[in-house]
């Protein structure tokens, strides 16, 4: 993918992140069936056993569920997934320096000291919004992809999906 690929926000879904209840239309714990409805219908494509379904590249996203088939985490791509905000930020497809940086001063103007957390790959995440901030590749630059977790993964975030979630460059 080249940089001019990725979709201006203009052009892609607008979604309001509601930290551990849900990412635009998707609430956490919803079955596969009702997340295929809240999309619109879309039906996943790829699909990795049970842990996580990809949907189609017009979608942009990877749904991640639980052994209950219950939506445990959703990834959204950097090039063409949902814009997905709060606090009135963009998440999506940002420089993630930049993104790191406004993490560090929310938490600090809301006194939250020990919000930013890191995974093992460097990615920075905060357990107050139960987001991390995974990198993906357009051209020779690297955009945001977000991961949205439950509250219950924030104990131990980098265990709580399988590698390839993390790891999507």
């Amino acid at each position: 993918m080249r940089l001019r690929d990725v979709l201006p926000d203009s052009e892609r879904l607008s979604w309001i992140l509601d930290p551990f209840e849900s990412v635009g239309p998707l609430r956490f714990g919803m079955t596969s069936a009702e997340v295929s409805a809240a999309l619109e219908g879309c039906v996943p494509g790829l699909e990795s056993g049970t842990a996580f379904r990809i949907y189609p590249e017009e979608v942009g996203l990877e749904i991640h569920y639980d052994e209950a088939d219950r939506l445990w985490a959703v990834s959204v791509d950097a090039l063409r997934g949902p814009q997905v905000q709060v606090d009135g930020m963009p998440l999506v497809g940002r420089v993630p320096s930049e993104l790191e940086a406004w993490l560090f001063e929310r938490a600090e103007n809301r006194g939250l000291g020990t919000d930013v957390v890191y995974l093992p790959g460097a990615q920075a995440g905060s357990n107050t919004l139960g987001v991390v901030l995974c990198v993906q590749r357009a051209g020779d630059r690297l955009l945001t992809r977000p991961v949205f977790l439950p509250a219950e993964a924030m104990d131990d975030v980098y265990h709580m999906l399988p590698q390839e979630a993390w790891d999507h460059v």
